[in-house]
C-alpha cells in the first residue's frame, strides 16, 4: 500500500513538475507554428515569383506550338519557318502538311500564323497561304 501512495505521490510530483514545462511547451508550439506559417508563406511567394519569372525557352515554345497546332487541326506540323517574340508572347509561322499526294512534291502545304501567350500556350492561328510542296514561291520572300 505504501507503494501505491508513493506511486501517487510520485505521479503528483511528476504532474506538478510537468505543468511548468507543459506551459512552456504550449508557448513554444505557437512560436514554432508562427515561424512555420511564415516560412510557408515565404516559400509560396518565392515559388509564385519563380513561376512568373519562368518563361519557356524558345525550343520549348517551338515544340509546344507544333504539338498544339497539330492537335487542334489534326494535320502534321512539319516545320517552323519564322519565329519571334512579341509583347504578348510569341508569333510563329508553321508549315503544315494539309493533303498528302503522290509524288510528294504535289502534296498541299499550308502556312499558318500561330500566336502564343508568354507561357507558350496557343491563343490563335490562321492559315495565311496554301501551296504545293514542289512549287517555288513567286512572291520571293515566302
Amino acid at each position: 500500500m505504501s507503494n501505491t501512495n508513493n506511486g501517487s505521490e510520485s505521479q503528483g510530483s511528476q504532474r506538478s513538475s510537468r505543468s511548468p514545462q507543459s506551459s512552456r511547451k504550449s508557448q513554444n508550439p505557437q512560436k514554432s507554428h508562427d515561424s512555420q506559417d511564415s516560412q510557408q508563406r515565404q516559400q509560396s511567394q518565392q515559388s509564385h515569383e519563380s513561376q512568373e519569372s519562368r518563361r519557356p525557352r524558345p525550343m520549348e515554345v517551338l515544340r509546344e506550338a507544333r504539338a498544339q497546332l497539330a492537335e487542334l487541326t489534326g494535320m502534321t506540323a512539319e516545320t517552323v519557318s519564322s519565329f519571334e517574340r512579341t509583347e504578348e508572347g510569341w508569333s510563329l509561322e508553321v508549315e503544315v502538311l494539309e493533303l498528302e499526294r503522290v509524288p510528294d512534291t504535289m502534296s498541299l502545304m499550308g502556312s499558318y500564323q500561330v500566336e502564343l501567350d508568354s507561357e507558350g500556350q496557343l491563343t490563335g492561328y490562321r492559315r495565311v497561304r496554301r501551296y504545293e510542296r514542289g512549287r517555288a514561291d513567286s512572291r520571293g520572300g515566302r
